[in-house]
């Protein structure tokens, strides 16, 4: 499958703010958004006001950016969330969330989800005791994460569990308690944009 592999901090001065691609390095002073916070290119002082279509590619090219997917894939969330009963932006939140590796990212064992997804390829990650190598993988209500050999991986130092995530501390383990609600999204994009531009 072809993934992006340039520069990340590329694609925070695009989008015109800090997507934390990096992990902990766009906490410092090396973020290049932080050195540099125009877009790229010959272009990138210009300040011509952007259509709505404009400000809607935006909002859909930072999702898919923040959660590390394709269009195609992107694509699939979405249809499949507009064809669920109930508020589709926040199914679709749900969906993105209930991946594998954005999980491991939100457990701490990670310091980004790009890390997060290579932890769970390289097969350090169990799901209800059962290794998993498939990083886009939904999870369900009721399932453990648990990293098969602690030793392999990074946690996260003054990392906050988010609400619908519950800690075993003795065995070391995560399990997914409950679907996140829409107002505890924590990434700077508009869900209900995404949602109009897959809808014309």
């Amino acid at each position: 499958m072809s993934r992006y592999t340039g520069p990340k901090c590329r694609l925070c001065r695009r989008e015109g703010t800090k997507l934390y691609l990096k992990g902990s390095r766009c906490e410092t002073d090396k973020c290049g958004f932080t050195k540099k916070a125009q877009a790229p290119g010959q272009h990138g002082t210009s300040r011509r006001s952007p259509s709505e279509y404009a400000k809607q590619l935006r909002e859909k090219q930072k999702a898919k950016r923040v959660y590390g997917l394709l269009e195609r894939q992107f694509k699939n969330y979405v249809n499949a969330s507009i064809n669920t009963k109930g508020v589709t932006a926040e199914i679709l939140y749900q969906k993105l969330e209930s991946r594998l590796d954005n999980l491991v990212y939100r457990s701490g064992f990670a310091t980004s989800r790009a890390q997060a997804r290579q932890f769970v390829r390289r097969g350090l990650f169990e799901v209800n005791n059962r290794v998993v190598t498939a990083p886009s993988q939904l999870l369900k209500i009721g399932d453990i994460i648990k990293p098969v050999d602690f030793g392999k991986i990074q946690p996260k130092e003054g990392f906050v569990l988010p609400e619908w995530l519950g800690v075993n501390v003795k065995e070391r383990s995560v399990k997914y308690t409950e679907l996140p609600r829409l107002d505890a999204l924590q990434e700077k994009f508009n869900l209900q944009a995404i949602i109009e531009s897959y809808s014309r």
